[in-house]
């Protein structure tokens, strides 16, 4: 599955998050609070390396989800401002 995120099919030099212990999920705040059990608001996090979140894409539809471009626009934005402020 990264490897879709890749334009050339290798998997990006970025680090991703499993978060099956719930700790991060509760942190920001995206459990979804519709279900007896913890369940997250599908989510999508671009996170500089000073542990900013720089993009989001919360979605309460768990069909949902960003496109490959939109996640490249945001990692891309942030390697080129080097960690700025995303629009």
């Amino acid at each position: 599955m990264v490897e879709n995120i890749s334009k050339d099919g290798r998997a990006p030099d970025i680090t991703f998050l499993s978060d099956p212990g719930h700790r991060v999920i509760g942190r920001y705040g995206l459990f979804n609070a519709a279900y007896p059990r913890p369940v997250p608001h599908p989510t999508t996090l671009v996170i500089d390396r000073g542990g900013v979140v720089r993009w989001k894409f919360v979605e309460i539809n768990y069909k949902v989800r960003p496109t490959n471009a939109q996640v490249m626009e945001a990692l891309e934005t942030v390697r080129r401002t080097g960690g700025g402020t995303l629009p």
